[in-house]
């Protein structure tokens, strides 16, 4: 075992000693050490056995052993890969279906949120995944979707389904309204200014009264509503389907997932995919490549927006109640960690993060006083010991091995 890796190990876990003992030793007035010591020493024993994994993989044996298996493990995944991967895209929309029909009303509603979320992060990976522009402010498209629906429907009438359109086009609009002023921005000054966007919005919406009723939120808007044949003696009719159940707005909000991740899908293997990427990697060669910078920017703002409108007049219409307190700026840094802690530019890798970020705690509820703390916990893990994300891009995946790869070429180059 390295020293290094000891004195490491007993760092983090007087850090870990530091943050976790106060937080859990006073779950009412009085401090209680047994508690506190007990949860921090499972915490430390975590540690410990990652530190062994660790010294344990250094090992001739393990390597040795690891070679013997490799072909092996090769042959497993060579015969899962022959598999053609729409049949896992088929499997995974199975089980995506079948779930509300074997889970209650609470779960249900939880996978509701995690789609929604998922859609969210999808959007974003527009912005940050294929753009690279750092965008902290994306939680106001998502409100604009939502306001843009609730207003149509109480002041005009118009449906969910006429308002989907419409909204779509407020929020591109918008969209391009907050990056316009950020087009030769870059790194922290950028994130500043949508940070700084996304919150004028959020006050906008809360102190404008005769338009949003403030703080107070609008309310009473309709549900979706479908439209199907009905054939009687006399004749076809018309029956109108109301989408209010958990069930059905499930459905919905999982076809609205379907189609964003089609969707995204597209755009990130089109020309305008590419050129995105080419502006994250470069800006300055993509401009002298030929590549208009300036209005992929504003498209990539403009679509993003457009994604997050859409799920935000679903999360109006499924609540039928919409309050600028659900568009805070921890919404944003949500939706910003779903896309990094699954992987920058990766849709399977936003759909795994969406999933974890946002079922989990829920599944963990009754451990709700230090989720937060386990939230942070993980993230800061995950970006020490797997920084590319869960299910990385290939692009990226490349670059980071190809970055190690470098690295260890200069060591043995040095040595």
């Amino acid at each position: 075992m390295a020293k290094s890796d000891v004195k490491k190990f007993i760092i983090y876990a007087l850090f870990l000693g530091i943050l976790i003992v106060p937080m859990v030793g006073f779950p009412g007035t009085r401090f209680e050490a047994s508690r506190a010591l007990t949860i921090w020493g499972g915490v430390v024993g975590i540690l410990a056995l990652w530190l062994v994994s660790k010294t344990v993989r250094r090992n001739d044996m393990y390597r040795r052993t690891a070679t013997r298996l490799e072909p092996l493990k090769n042959n497993i995944l060579r015969r899962f890969s022959k598999l053609p991967i729409r049949y896992y895209i088929l499997i995974l929309l199975f089980v995506v279906a079948v779930y509300p029909l074997l889970a209650n009303n609470y779960m249900i509603d939880v996978g509701i949120t995690c789609l929604i979320y998922i859609v969210l992060g999808l959007g974003l990976n527009i912005v940050v995944g294929l753009a690279g522009l750092l965008d902290l402010g994306y939680i106001a498209f998502y409100a604009v979707g939502a306001y843009s629906y609730s207003l149509l429907n109480l002041h005009f009438g118009i449906s969910f389904w006429l308002s989907l359109p419409i909204g779509m086009v407020v929020g591109a609009i918008f969209g391009c309204i907050i990056g316009y002023p950020t087009l030769r921005m870059r790194g922290d000054y950028l994130a500043i200014v949508t940070m700084g966007f996304g919150e004028i919005i959020r006050l906008v919406l809360n102190n404008w009264d005769k338009l949003t009723k403030g703080p107070n939120g609008l309310l009473g808007m309709a549900k979706p509503e479908v439209v199907y044949p009905v054939f009687t003696d006399g004749g076809l009719s018309w029956g109108v389907y109301s989408i209010k159940s958990l069930h059905a707005l499930y459905y919905l909000i999982f076809i609205i997932a379907v189609l964003t991740v089609v969707g995204v899908r597209r755009l990130d293997n089109s020309r305008i995919g590419r050129a995105w990427v080419a502006i994250r990697e470069d800006e300055v060669a993509a401009e002298l490549s030929g590549v208009p910078t300036i209005w992929l920017k504003l498209l990539a703002y403009a679509m993003g927006a457009a994604f997050a409108s859409v799920v935000g007049a679903f999360f109006a219409a499924k609540l039928s109640y919409t309050n600028p307190n659900f568009f805070i700026f921890m919404e944003s840094c949500i939706v910003l960690c779903i896309v990094v802690l699954g992987g920058v530019g990766s849709i399977p890798g936003i759909i795994l993060a969406g999933i974890v970020l946002i079922a989990v705690p829920e599944v963990f509820r009754e451990f709700q006083d230090y989720r937060m703390f386990a939230f942070g916990l993980a993230m800061a893990a995950m970006m020490v010991l797997r920084p590319e994300g869960l299910i990385p891009a290939s692009r990226r995946k490349r670059e980071f091995h190809e970055t190690e790869q470098l690295t260890s070429e200069d060591l043995n180059d040095g040595g």
